[in-house]
Parts: structure tokens; C-alpha cells; sequence
């Protein structure tokens, strides 16, 4: 499960960028992102979400939010869907399961479909380096049902 795994191939802008992990007596430190980084699109916050295990959290599209995604604690299977018109991959799929094991950001673009579950037997800790703040009148929100995909089967 730490491999990163994509159906019908990388969404167009989504990028996969491994990081940096480093042993230190007392506790290891982790990267996440520099300002320097391929995919920083300026700074707007930075927030953590926590996952339950097994609990899913989709569909969440943001219209001018940058998502960077890093899980230092747990296992989160995240699933991206491209519904853009005007995108080469409109219609495809990505998915991408990160944890320590598979430490990497994962950089969305707007207009993207986001959901993620929690796969881990605890509660999972996900950062979000976003571009700009949030705002509820920046994303949309729909039903899990309302996107076809099969939370079940395990890539």
C-alpha cells in the first residue's frame, strides 16, 4: 500500500514531489514544502485535517485554492477526479496513497475533485499547505455518491 497509485494515468497539474525525512536522536524531522518548491503558488494557510480510520471525506472541489497535501502520521488513500472541460485527462482519475512509508506532497490545482479516506488502524494527520486562505464561497461540496468511485476496492 506505500506505492502511489494511479488509475488511467496523472491528472493534468497534479504533481507528486518526494520529501525529505530525517532521522534525529529524540525525533525525526519532515519536510513538507519550501517556497522554493515546484507547485508553492504563494501562502495562504496552513491547516491539519484528521482522518478516522476507514472514514471518507469527499467530494470537495476548490475554484482557486492550491492544494499540498503531505501525511506524516497514518495512511491516506486520496482520489482526485478531473471534470475540467478544457483538461487533456477530463474524465480520469487519479489516486495517490501517501503515508511515512510513501512521504511525498501531493500538489492539486484548482478545479479538481478531491476525496480521501482514511486506511491506517488509527487516526491519520494530514497537512494542507494552501496558496490562499480558506473561504466557504472558494469550493463547492457534493455527495459522496454524486462521483462514482469504489472506496472499497483497494488499488
Amino acid at each position: 500500500m506505500g506505492d502511489s497509485v494511479m488509475l488511467a494515468g496523472q491528472l493534468e497539474g497534479v504533481q507528486l514531489t518526494p520529501l525529505q525525512q530525517i532521522g534525529v536522536e529524540g525525533g525525526d524531522v519532515y519536510h513538507a514544502m519550501k517556497h522554493t518548491d515546484q507547485g508553492y503558488g504563494g501562502f495562504g494557510e496552513c491547516y491539519f485535517s484528521f482522518v478516522e480510520p476507514q472514514a471518507i471525506k469527499a467530494w470537495k472541489q476548490h475554484i482557486k485554492m492550491i492544494l499540498n497535501l503531505v501525511v506524516p502520521v497514518g495512511i491516506v488513500r486520496i482520489v482526485i477526479v478531473d471534470q475540467r472541460e478544457e483538461s487533456s485527462t477530463c474524465g480520469q482519475f487519479q489516486e495517490v496513497i501517501l503515508s511515512p512509508d510513501n512521504y511525498q506532497r501531493l500538489t492539486i490545482p484548482p478545479k479538481l475533485w478531491v476525496g480521501f479516506q482514511g486506511v491506517a488502524e488509527f487516526t491519520s494527520m494530514m497537512l494542507n499547505v494552501a496558496n490562499i486562505e480558506h473561504c466557504p464561497d472558494e469550493s463547492s461540496n457534493v455527495e459522496l455518491g454524486a462521483i462514482q468511485f469504489d472506496w472499497t476496492n483497494e488499488s
